[in-house]
């Protein structure tokens, strides 16, 4: 390696290794924000949150390798251009393709380190992340108490308006959803009050409720007084529920027996769940449509009607014709019903199919960002370094704002792409692909104009038009007099 590209290549590596190093923390910091109340009141050790945070922090890894590509490559060429080291190097007969070289075999390596990452690293921490999390829920359930939201806690569904206190022990507007040991949700409390008592030790959960009413179904018998819905309803001032919450506590925190995620695969088992999930889809599409052609009866017409049969098609009603007209009314009456349970089924299998296309896009979205990760660090490299030597300004001030405008211009693009495709108005292919192909024309255009030493926006470009109609306007106006 000769030493210039040894140079440049150790400058980039420094401001790289600072760079990704810092991005990462902030990342880590939002992480801790972020998942804040599922860590919180758990009585976890350091331990089991810093593993957290580890299994974690390989998700980030997408989000922070292109932004600190596309951000060192600005300070890095902006500061060689700051310096005048481009100049000298200019002078020389170095090109900005020749001073790239080094750097671009560094990129091409890191874009292929990233695939690998992304191929086996994530999904191994996804589902490490994903199995913690599940085990973490389950410790401390009076902790994971949301407002506003119905919370599964043992045999009871408890939704609060409102918490208050040190420790959000106080609940306002309690309603509670017993389940029976029959299976139903028979039993409703409402309180307008509510205390959460009890120690970290303990694994009983005193739940202590005021002021509110408590509501029984009856169930009948007797087939004909269920329409009825009767039930029993009495006032408490205060009521106390005792949850038993031995089995939530024993947790085992190296559980894993959860995989369903599309983020804990492979390519080779994403493709194979891909295919698994089409066939499955295209299946249940065929199999409902042909239930439904057979209720319609058209089956019967095609085989019992004849093409002679062209009577019939003379007759306004021929069937109910030949009925009286309390028979009509009744066959039109159950013709009816028919087609409404028809709509109706063609309603609830319209959301289940979507939901399962919704799953496939997911999976076809989780295959393609695999590869489009490696092609985005090349390509917001070609961004970032001509950029940089176009603005010739190194640092953290400029090539920092620009940066994170870059960046954000094309994550956002990825975000409302990716939504897209998983609503099923976009291919998912697109979708992940359009955020790197919007930014490769800007890497080709920025390439060439640092190339060419002309800088960002050549406003003469767009202006010379104009002057020379103006030119010939004018000369034409002194021909004429």
């Amino acid at each position: 390696m000769k030493i210039l590209d040894r140079y440049i290549l150790v400058s980039y590596l420094k401001t790289f290794i600072v760079v990704f190093t810092i991005l990462m923390f902030i990342f880590v910091l939002q992480t801790i924000w972020l998942y804040i109340g599922e860590l919180a009141g758990k009585d976890l050790d350091v331990g089991i949150i810093m593993k957290f945070l580890l299994y974690f922090s390989p998700k980030l890894v997408p989000l922070v390798l292109p932004l600190t590509i596309l951000l060192t490559s600005i300070m890095t060429f902006g500061s060689f251009a700051e310096n005048y080291e481009f100049a000298a190097m200019k002078s020389s007969g170095i090109s900005l393709q020749r001073a790239m070289r080094s750097l671009t075999f560094f990129i091409v390596f890191v874009s292929l380190i990233a695939f690998f990452f992304a191929n086996n690293v994530i999904p191994a921490a996804e589902f490490k992340s994903i199995n913690l999390r599940k085990n973490i829920a389950q410790l401390k359930p009076a902790m994971a108490i949301s407002e506003g939201i119905f919370n599964e806690i043992g045999n009871f569904n408890i939704k609060v308006d409102k918490k208050t206190g040190d420790n959000d022990q106080f609940l306002n507007d309690v309603i509670i959803h017993q389940r029976s040991s029959r299976g139903g949700n028979y039993t409703v409390i409402k309180a307008n009050k509510g205390e959460l008592a009890g120690s970290t030790d303990s694994e009983i959960l005193s739940l202590i409720l005021r002021d509110g009413n408590y509501y029984d179904e009856i169930q009948q018998n007797d087939p004909t007084k269920r329409a009825n819905k009767p039930f029993t309803k009495s006032y408490f001032e205060e009521y106390v529920i005792n949850i038993d919450l031995s089995t939530f506590n024993n947790v085992d925190l190296e559980d894993e027996n959860y995989r369903n995620a599309q983020g804990m695969l492979k390519i080779s088992e994403l493709n194979q769940s891909i295919d698994s999930l089409s066939n499955s889809y295209n299946e249940e599409m065929n199999k409902f449509a042909d239930i439904m052609y057979r209720r319609t009866g058209a089956t019967l017409f095609a085989v019992n009607l004849k093409p002679k049969d062209t009577t019939l098609l003379k007759i306004e009603n021929p069937i109910l014709d030949l009925y009286e007209t309390d028979n009509g009314l009744k066959i039109v009456n159950l013709a009816l019903g028919t087609v409404n349970a028809g709509i109706s089924n063609i309603t609830i299998k319209k959301q289940e199919f979507k939901t399962s296309a919704k799953q496939l896009n997911k999976f076809e979205i989780a295959l393609h960002e695999k590869y489009a990760l490696g092609a985005a660090c090349i390509v917001l490299f070609f961004v970032g370094a001509p950029l940089g030597a176009i603005i010739r300004k190194g640092g953290m001030g400029l090539p920092m704002v620009i940066a994170i405008l870059m960046f954000l211009t094309y994550h956002f693009i990825g975000i409302f792409a990716k939504n897209s495709a998983q609503e099923g108005s976009m291919s998912p292919f697109i979708a992940t692909w359009l955020s790197t192909l919007v930014m490769l024309p800007l890497g080709i255009f920025f390439t060439y104009r640092a190339t060419t030493d002309q800088g960002l926006l050549a406003f003469e470009n767009f202006l010379r038009p104009f002057q020379k109609l103006i030119k010939k306007l004018s000369s034409g106006k002194k021909e004429t007099k």
